[in-house]
């Protein structure tokens, strides 16, 4: 049938993934780098991946295409929810959530050096964390993108310390952050969040999810975003 589709240049995108984030009916995926329309048949044609993409390089044009089958795509969100809730296999420890005591002297906390990790619960993953740890109540949260702790050198100090922190990388990842960066947010009593990303495009997608979590979350946080160079300077707090 005629109907109007989304297009992605290729040589324009510059694989950030913020489109892939974006559609919720899971019509864009990330291959080798590269934002690609792999099912035409879950493309509503309402171009809710547009506005995000920071290349301009996704566009309207009207073609022969499948329908859009509203049907598949519930069934795949369904298939999807149902993987991201099963247990993992085997007992494997990432599925188990802990809070991690740090030595303390007194009443006071272990001092703070820059060998000490300041990580306060398990895990980090944002894809293994789970949405009612209890340790997100009255958490200030941070949500950063992995590069950052290996590009920073005092990201323990300056972001971990106070924090309650999950990690992930929008560009290798599968999948959006913002649904379950919203179930977070939403169900818990988190007092703030920090997102910290790279200097790079690809990381914005990080960014975007959780931007678009706090608003879907419906509640008014305050909230900042810090910048790292892919030389582990800090460019904006």
């Amino acid at each position: 049938m005629l109907r109007r589709i989304i297009k992605i240049d290729e040589e324009k995108c510059n694989g950030c993934g913020a489109c892939a984030s974006a559609c919720h009916e899971g019509a864009i995926e990330m291959i080798d780098g590269k934002a690609k329309l792999t099912r035409e048949d879950y493309c509503d044609g309402l171009g809710d991946c547009l506005p995000t993409c920071p290349a301009d390089a996704i566009h309207f044009e009207e073609r022969e295409a499948p329908a859009y089958n509203e049907a598949a795509v519930l069934a795949a969100k369904a298939a999807k929810e149902h993987a991201h809730k099963a247990p993992l296999p085997c007992g494997c420890p990432g599925s188990q959530s802990r809070t991690i005591q740090r030595e303390t002297s007194g009443n006071a906390p272990q001092a703070a050096t820059h060998n000490t990790s300041q990580l306060s619960q398990w895990p980090v993953q944002i894809k293994l964390v789970p949405t009612n740890a209890p340790y997100f109540d009255g958490a200030n949260l941070l949500i950063a993108a992995d590069c950052t702790a290996y590009a920073y050198g005092n990201f323990h100090q300056e972001f971990i310390r106070n924090h309650i922190t999950v990690i992930g990388c929008p560009k290798l990842d599968e999948g959006d952050y913002a649904e379950k960066l919203t179930e977070i947010i939403a169900n818990n009593d988190i007092k703030s969040v920090t997102i910290v990303r790279m200097e790079v495009p690809c990381c914005g997608g990080i960014e975007q999810a959780a931007k678009r979590a706090l608003q879907a979350s419906g509640k008014f946080i305050p909230w900042r975003v810090a910048i790292v160079s892919t030389d582990g300077r800090l460019l904006d707090v």
